[in-house]
């Protein structure tokens, strides 16, 4: 194969949800990304056992939600919501309490980004604890793929943006078929200088900050993590279900 064949699929990135309608198409495959923390409260909430995982935009949507028997998970500005079940932080969504339960979730910035791309050919959540599974499913699905960055108030974040450096970096290693957009070349080039010390790289981003300043250090390790699922929710019908990665792979192979 020519290399200007192999070089066929695009992958780009994003990065507010303010942004979206700049980049979307009816082909791309959406990763929504916001890694402090909601993507990765998701996917722990799949990795210990939820079965579905329901992303609404608002507060009053969430409380609609708990007042018909849901749990809930509601978060603004980094801080739990009077009211609710769960806040944001990936360490709510472990154990029996998420256990088959079909969970509601409102936050800042992730379920924002969301709402904004529901209508793509196919949205996925994407966090560093899923971020190999991820990768190797966006190989074998052979589409375009947008990075979705949640940011924060549809304002640019650094650990959003390292994430989509890091699956850029990843896609284009274990394979010559993706095209970078600038914007998702640009922030390979970022990931590659923070990689090795993620945590340090982020020490002064105003989020990571903003979280520690709510003594949520633990939060900010656990997300920055890499590999601790293989699971990949996927939105359905309004709702998020887990993707099982094996088991696409086999039928696809």
């Amino acid at each position: 194969m020519k290399m200007n064949e192999a070089l066929s699929i695009k992958i780009d990135a994003c990065f507010s949800p303010h942004l979206y309608p700049v980049y979307k198409d009816q082909e791309s495959i959406v990763v929504i990304i916001d890694i402090l923390r909601a993507t990765s409260a998701i996917c722990t909430a799949f990795e210990h056992g939820a079965h579905k995982v329901i992303p609404v935009a608002t507060v009053a949507e969430a409380r609609d939600y708990k007042e018909k028997g849901f749990k809930v998970g509601a978060e603004r500005d980094g801080i739990m919501v009077d009211g609710f079940d769960f806040g944001n932080s990936p360490f709510s969504y472990m154990g029996d309490q998420v256990k088959d339960q079909t969970i509601v979730i409102t936050t800042t910035n992730g379920t924002q980004a969301v709402e904004a791309a529901k209508e793509a050919y196919k949205v996925v959540i994407g966090s560093f604890i899923n971020i190999t599974a991820l990768c190797d499913w966006l190989i074998a699905e052979k589409r375009p793929v947008l990075l979705l960055c949640s940011g924060w108030k549809n304002k640019f974040n650094l650990e959003d943006a390292l994430f989509a450096g890091a699956v850029t970096e990843a896609l284009t290693q274990k394979t010559e078929q993706f095209k970078c957009g600038d914007a998702c070349l640009a922030l390979k080039y970022l990931y590659q200088m923070a990689k090795q010390d993620p945590v340090k790289f982020l020490k002064h981003s105003s989020h990571k900050e903003r979280l520690a300043k709510l003594n949520l250090k633990k939060d900010i390790k656990y997300c920055l993590t890499p590999d601790l699922s293989s699971i990949i929710p996927v939105l359905e019908n309004g709702a998020l279900v887990r993707l099982p990665v094996k088991s696409y792979l086999e039928s696809a192979s």
